[in-house]
């Protein structure tokens, strides 16, 4: 692939797994107790966060996958199997976090880096997705653009979050819900994808 092309693939794979507007609701909830000031504050660092942690993975995740013997279609197949889940949990909505760890969220200061960076944003389907990438594109250039295309999305997470959150009180439950639901089908057909690739690298005679 080109450049611009592995720049473009990498928006398209990243945006709906991010999924930025999905993000502000829990972000709208976890930031209520906080001023103005606070919780926009709280939303550049989250897209900081989200930034760094594909970028590092970008960098680093072949190397991971070498030193832990991981081929790239088992991460393929795994990354599918984790971003279907997502998806299809987005689809059918159910608990994603313990009452303890709600009221943890709750309670903390600084929600930036967890939950909302990680697990909720830059997930382990988001970072499934940049390694996968980063292997089958090796070329510096190529990594460039991968890097690049994440540093667009934390920005967009970041504008989102910083911009949207009034968006909740607009939608309502019923317009987030079913906003929810569209990026949830997108998202388990990225993981049905994902999957279907590991399939073939690994069993290439299918």
């Amino acid at each position: 692939m080109g450049v611009i092309t592995v720049f473009i693939a990498t928006l398209a794979a990243l945006l709906p797994i991010t999924n930025p507007l999905g993000a502000v609701a829990a972000f709208a909830g976890l930031t209520s107790r906080f001023d103005a000031r606070t919780q926009h504050a709280q939303a550049w660092r989250t897209g900081l966060y989200v930034g760094g942690i594909l970028v590092v993975f970008t960098a680093i995740g072949t190397v991971l996958l070498s030193v832990l013997g991981i081929s790239l279609a088992a991460l393929q197949i795994a990354g599918g199997l984790v971003v279907m889940h997502a998806g299809f949990g987005m689809i059918v909505p159910r608990v994603v976090a313990t009452p303890d760890e709600q009221a943890e969220a709750q309670a903390k200061a600084d929600i930036s880096f967890s939950p909302m960076a990680l697990p909720l944003v830059a997930g382990p389907g988001a970072i499934g997705v940049v390694i996968g990438l980063a292997a089958r594109n090796p070329d510096v250039l190529d990594r460039v653009a991968i890097a690049a295309a994440s540093v667009v999305i934390a920005v967009v997470v970041a504008l989102v979050l910083r911009y949207g959150t009034p968006l909740v009180d607009k939608l309502g439950p019923t317009g987030i819900g079913a906003l929810t639901r569209v990026m949830g089908f997108l998202i388990l057909a990225i993981g049905v994808e994902l999957a279907i690739h590991g399939v073939l690298a690994a069993v290439p005679s299918l």
